[in-house]
């Protein structure tokens, strides 16, 4: 799979492509240029470690963004058997950016939804650039109440620049949707586990990630505002962005630190598209122990924590 570099990553690709060119001319007129190969690797090898180790926020933010990238449907495919994918809001259509269904994590049967993006310009489309419709949050809901009627944990999975915000969104309320979602999330008395795979963008993230424990990826972020639309509101420039992205303190060690996040998964060096299944093992042993510790809370118990939770966000002491 070819990936596409970011900006920050060309001194790398430019060092690969040397590299690679010393490698044939080797091959080629038969010379032996092993040192200079071992130089330019232990280079390559630096460069990275110095790139990776320092990412900005921003840069970051790039990395949850790219465009091979695992979406939620990857994760699925690759942590789950006997996934039934179930449709509809049973009020007005059945949203492409919200999935969701039923399947098997190892031999632990469970609800799993997510945003879901896609990759060319059709699948783009199809799904809304991973920006549900008030009938997403409401499909989301009607999986979520499902599961704790046959007393399954909830899996969810976060990647989403935010609710769709245009006309017929506002006009089948939107806002409403997601509220009633914040709302009753927190009286379903199963275990819920919410995972930011990518973009965690506001209200579209937290309406289906009111969870009693929030896993995210190293490079995902988690936002009340995208960057750009933080610096169109404080800088009037949309240019200002990695200024507002290190000032929103969005980045998953940020979000560690100031506890509105319960673990940090670490990824490959470059981001998750650079080896996805080790990503994908690594969520799911981290999905499958937080399940098995939750199960151990009584239901009333659970409900009670997960609203202390959440009211304890944004306390400040003086």
């Amino acid at each position: 799979m070819k990936i596409a570099p970011l900006e920050f990553e060309k001194p790398i690709i430019e060092l690969e492509k040397k590299l690679s060119e010393l490698r044939a001319q080797a091959d080629e007129h038969k010379i032996d240029f092993t040192d200079e190969v071992v130089s330019l690797e232990r280079k390559i090898n630096e460069t990275k470690a110095e790139i990776y180790q320092n990412l900005s926020p921003w840069q970051r933010v790039q990395i949850a963004r790219h465009v091979k990238r695992p979406f939620a449907l990857d994760f699925i495919n690759a942590m789950c058997t006997d996934y039934f994918e179930l449709h509809g809001d049973r009020r007005f259509s059945d949203d492409k950016a919200m999935v969701g269904g039923l399947a098997r994590i190892d031999d632990v049967p469970v609800m799993i939804i997510g945003n879901q993006k896609g990759r060319d310009t059709k699948e783009k489309l199809k799904r809304n650039f991973g920006s549900a419709h008030p009938e997403g949050y409401r499909k989301a809901l009607r999986l979520m109440q499902m599961a704790a009627k046959f007393n399954l944990p909830i899996i969810s999975l976060i990647d989403t620049p935010g609710a769709y915000p245009g006309v017929g969104a506002e006009e089948r309320h939107i806002a409403e949707a997601i509220a009633v979602n914040l709302r009753e999330m927190f009286l379903l008395p199963v275990p819920i586990i919410g995972v930011v795979i990518g973009e965690g963008g506001s209200g579209g993230a937290l309406g289906i990630g009111v969870a009693d424990r929030i896993l995210i990826l190293e490079n995902a972020y988690y936002s009340v505002i995208s960057p750009e639309g933080c610096a169109a509101i404080l800088w009037k420039d949309r240019s200002h962005a990695p200024k507002a992205a290190a000032a929103l303190k969005m980045a998953a060690r940020d979000l560690m630190q100031f506890k509105l996040v319960d673990e940090v998964i670490d990824e490959p060096p470059g981001g998750a598209h650079r080896n996805p299944e080790v990503v994908f093992s690594a969520v799911k042993k981290a999905v499958l122990s937080n399940i098995a510790n939750l199960r151990k809370i009584k239901p009333d118990t659970l409900m009670t924590q997960r609203y202390d939770k959440f009211r304890a966000f944004g306390e400040v002491n003086e």
